[in-house]
């Protein structure tokens, strides 16, 4: 028989599978026949009889659990469900449907990578995005990769060539590069395989690496382009440089640290004169590289020595111009100022707007050249030291103060980076940075938070060349060849290959010319910046991929590298392919520990993905990674992970009791009559009973909000709407009100309806949550019956269904009723098991609503059901009663002697009077004393104050209560 399902599902035609075996429920509930409790026993006895059949997509293979067999989901069942989406091929773009494509490409991890909580943000937020877009029926392409990562992954093998006592050189360059492949093929798919555990929905299958054939062709058609229009050029200029590793590094590979140091004081004497100047620095070894000296234009004190010269200590009588500039700081120091541009990159652009002359005293392993003299050969520390104690005995040291150094350091190396003048590979930036500023301004590019549009703006706006060589044998080796016996500045040949260069040099310098590559390799961001497209296929503007992917949609990435990476890919995209890259730029923050400190080895505050998943499951992870704002940091904390764990049981076991409420498939004419319920359109939902018009009503203005929320990006309020409607109206209230319908009396067609709300409600809430959550809900749905298709690729729910909003407001008085009931309950401490009478007042139109769902309010409220009475008066009785004001228009009256033993009650609140009148006077008498209120902290004083107040108000209300209990023990006794 083919069933018509009412869920917004494509009508099933597959065969039922094998029933599932079934799990005691923890709960108590009423049974049909007879309002009485019933046990658990007896409830697995019931639960025996029913009998389920699950999804048709997941047959045969052992890959879901079910909360009909497992008392909670089961986190090592996360990476079977992983592996068998992929199997199924979900991962890859659909076109079946149409749409355009949502397409987003990963931000590559360096290959060397392992996952850290800075990935499973970046997997979370973009997983998610991923995921409701599939499920929205739009082709999604999520295009995963990894980065080479340079001088990481050089470093890496070269720590292992000298664990066996080899040294790079000593291997060759080639000889080197081969083993730096072996070592990616044996370790570069761990970072791959950790963020597949976090639920990374990627096409794996067109998984790109840095250094694959294809995306190299795109590096070099790249460099060879930019160097044909003239914005790739050679030249000498300050660069940071690492000394261990002998490279260039860019400026997001340097770090810097407040270190302790000192602020040395050296005096230089005034050419021709008795005077001297004393300067401050912290790298006294660098006055070798001194070539004047400079104040401020408007510093009195040196006025009339500018003009003239001094001589540097140490360096046998060189004399430098005394110069005036507004560069320098007036009350930094002495406000003299040394020039040293070959080492300090402030200087190096001061002495390139002066004209001043480089001088470089340093060699490329941070000691100290010719130019130094005795100390020629020297580490630059070393020398800080002699030069020092060679100052103070010639008495040109005036003093050595501390000071908090800030120190640039290696990323990777964590020596102290050298500022040094370099013959580099350089791209001319502003060219490219006027378009990729004029692609924000004219909204083709859109920066998700808005506010960091005005750090991009500023960095385009003052960008610098950018530095493209690296000194490193791993990576795209720059396209350029030199001719053996010429000058490399000026007779060099850029060619796409070496055979390409050959050919030219012999067109220009004849047959017996000889050529050599240039060593060096490309800045690592250089290929990055050109991964939304060459992982496409480009330079091949025919390929497939290109054509059907490009531009993609979305960029998500962390804001620290909005400028290094993204700006880069904006200005690259749009000169090579004339559009931008992408049309939004989503950047997230930072995950840092509870306290809000940044996460740190040497704060032993690291939180491991990977064991907070084995410890919490990968969808609690997720679900608080993903509640945090758009550029916001967030703090990560033991107790979130716990709270959303228990929220993933939560849902467990609301599927749980969801199933066991269901028919058995055998029923099926109540299958038919259930399916048959369309509870999206209106005529259905208006037929509805009260509880079960509310959460239909509900649902739906939940699934517009969290719709709207999803297209904003606004994920951490999908979340928490989400997570709000489920725990409080689904669980909390719906799921309770249920149960005096499947174990109550109120016949088939409520009981029926119960059951259409209760599916229709949870799976459109596992789809909700899907994006945030997707093995929990995956396992959940293939639960539930008359599933076709996975959870992955089902459609999304309907936006502006119907929702009855009277009904809405009349459930939310029944709530405010229970609330009331409930809250009067905990004030008289009545035992939980106990029934009380209650006596129920409004307005005839109030009570017909209310007094249709008498068995859902005993059932919340805890009430005798044979001792329930609805009117529009006060009861006979109501002196005898607490009076209890539900909202307007609506009141209960609890009849008190069934409630409490009065007598026990009075001595009980007596006694806490007595006790709170104690601590009151205790208060008084401290704030009485002058000494204490004189001598106290001021915050001290206004807590006591607060608690006097507080204790007022508790003493007042207590004596009412007090009051209320001794007259009503009056008027029993009359």
């Amino acid at each position: 028989m083919i069933l018509k399902t009412a869920f917004s599902l494509p009508t099933p035609t597959t065969t039922l599978l094998s029933p599932s075996s079934p799990h005691q429920l923890n709960t108590l509930f009423f049974t049909r026949r007879r309002r009485r409790l019933i046990s658990p026993s007896r409830l697995n006895s019931i639960f025996s009889q029913r009998r389920f059949s699950f999804s048709a997509a997941a047959s045969g293979n052992n890959v879901f659990t079910s909360p009909e067999t497992s008392k909670t989901f089961d986190f090592s069942s996360e990476e079977k469900i992983y592996k068998w989406w992929e199997s199924q091929g979900y991962f890859k773009p659909n076109f079946d449907q149409g749409g355009s494509p949502f397409v987003i490409p990963m931000p590559p991890p360096n290959v060397t990578g392992s996952l850290h909580m800075g990935h499973a943000m970046f997997v979370t937020l973009e997983d998610i995005m991923v995921r409701y877009n599939r499920m929205n029926g739009r082709p999604t392409l999520w295009l995963p990769g990894t980065d080479h990562a340079g001088i990481a992954t050089q470093l890496v093998v070269e720590k292992m060539l000298a664990s066996e006592g080899i040294k790079r050189v000593d291997l060759g360059r080639d000889e080197f590069t081969k083993r730096v492949w072996e070592w990616k093929e044996k370790y570069g798919g761990t970072i791959t395989n950790q963020i597949k555990r976090l639920g990374a929905s990627c096409d794996w299958s067109r998984e790109r690496f840095t250094l694959d054939e294809q995306l190299s062709r795109a590096v070099v058609e790249a460099f060879v382009k930019l160097h044909d229009k003239g914005l790739i050029y050679q030249g000498s200029y300050m660069v940071n440089w690492s000394p261990n590793l002998q490279t260039a590094v860019s400026d997001l590979e340097v770090e810097y640290s407040e270190e302790p140091g000192f602020l040395y004081h050296i005096k230089y004497r005034v050419a021709g004169s008795p005077d001297f100047l004393t300067i401050a620095t912290t790298r006294p070894e660098t006055l070798f590289g001194d070539v004047a000296l400079a104040v401020h234009p408007e510093d009195d004190r040196y006025s009339k020595y500018v003009g003239q010269t001094a001589i540097v200590p140490m360096t046998y009588g060189r004399h430098v111009p005394i110069i005036a500039d507004k560069y320098v700081d007036k009350d930094f120091g002495t406000g003299v100022l040394k020039i040293s541009p070959g080492h300090d990159h402030n200087d190096y652009l001061l002495a390139r707007k002066l004209g001043l002359p480089i001088l470089n005293v340093m060699n490329k392993d941070a000691t100290l050249n010719d130019v130094a003299g005795l100390f020629c050969g020297l580490d630059r520390f070393e020398v800080r030291e002699k030069l020092w104690a060679d100052l103070e005995e010639t008495g040109l040291a005036v003093k050595k103060e501390p000071h908090t150094l800030r120190v640039p350091r290696s990323q990777r190396g964590g020596e102290v980076i050298e500022p040094l003048v370099s013959k580099q590979w350089f791209v001319h930036m502003d060219p490219l940075a006027e378009k990729a500023l004029l692609a924000v301004e004219n909204k083709e590019l859109t920066i998700i938070p808005e506010r960091f549009e005005k750090i991009y703006n500023h960095w385009l706006t003052n960008i610098k060349d950018w530095c493209i060589s690296r000194q490193l044998w791993w990576g795209h080796r720059i396209p350029v060849w030199y001719v053996v016996g010429k000058d490399c500045e000026e007779d060099y040949i850029v060619a796409k290959s070496a055979e390409e260069a050959l050919e030219k040099a012999l067109e220009k310098y004849g047959k017996d010319v000889e050529i050599y590559q240039d060593p060096d390799v490309l800045d690592t961001w250089f290929s990055s910046s050109l991964w939304p497209f060459s992982t496409l296929g480009w330079p091949d503007v025919a390929a497939k991929d290109f054509n059907n992917f490009y531009p993609t949609n979305m960029l998500e990435t962390g804001h620290d590298i909005l400028f290094f990476w993204v700006a880069r890919m904006v200005m690259m995209g749009i000169e090579f392919t004339g559009t931008v890259p992408f049309s939004h730029v989503y950047l997230h923050g930072l995950i840092r520990d509870s306290q809000g400190r940044k996460m740190s080895k040497s704060l032993g505050n690291v939180i491991d993905p990977l064991d907070t998943i084995k410890d919490f499951g990968t969808d609690a992870l997720r679900f608080t990674i993903a509640l945090g704002t758009a550029g916001q940091d967030l703090n990560l904390s033991t107790e979130r992970l716990t709270a959303n764990k228990a929220f993933t049981n939560k849902l467990w076991n609301a599927g749980k009791f969801v199933l066991h409420s269901l028919p058995s498939l055998s029923d099926t004419s109540a299958w038919e009559n259930l399916l048959d319920l369309k509870l999206d359109k209106e005529e259905t939902l208006l037929s509805l009973p009260l509880p079960e018009c509310w959460a239909v009503s509900k649902l739906h203005i939940l699934i517009d909000s969290v719709t709207a929320s999803y297209e904003k990006l606004f994920f951490g309020d999908v979340g928490r709407e989400t997570y709000d409607f489920f725990w409080s109206d689904f669980a909390d209230w719906y799921i309770e009100a249920s149960k005096s319908r499947l174990y109550g009396s109120g016949g088939n067609s409520v009981s029926l309806a119960s059951q259409a709300v209760l599916l229709y409600v949870f799976e459109n809430i596992l789809k909700l949550l899907h994006p945030f959550m997707p093995f929990v809900t995956e396992d959940l749905w293939q639960a539930l019956p008359y599933r076709k298709e996975a959870l992955i690729v089902s459609p999304w729910p309907q936006n502006s269904l119907p929702r009855n909003v009277e009904s809405i407001k009349r459930f939310e008085n029944l709530q405010a009723l229970t609330r009331a009931i409930r809250n009067a309950r905990a004030e008289y401490s009545v035992e939980p098991v106990k029934r009380i009478s209650a006596s129920v007042v409004g307005s005839a139109e109030v009570i017909e609503y209310i007094s249709k769902e008498k068995e859902v309010l005993a059932l919340l409220s805890r009430l005798d059901l044979n001792n329930v009475h609805f009117s529009n008066a006060p009861p006979g009785d109501a002196n005898l009663s607490v009076h209890l004001v539900a909202s307007e228009g609506l009141e209960a009256y609890l009849p008190l002697a069934a409630m409490v033993d009065i007598s026990s009650e009075v001595q009980r609140i007596s006694k806490r009077l007595s006790k709170m009148q104690t601590e009151y006077d205790a208060l008084i008498t401290r704030l009485s004393s002058p000494k204490f209120v004189e001598k106290a902290p001021e915050e001290v004083v206004r807590g006591v104050k607060e608690q006097v107040e507080e204790l007022e108000e508790k003493i007042k209300l207590t004596k009412a209560r007090l009051d209320f209990l001794k007259s009503t023990t009056s008027l029993v006794s009359q």
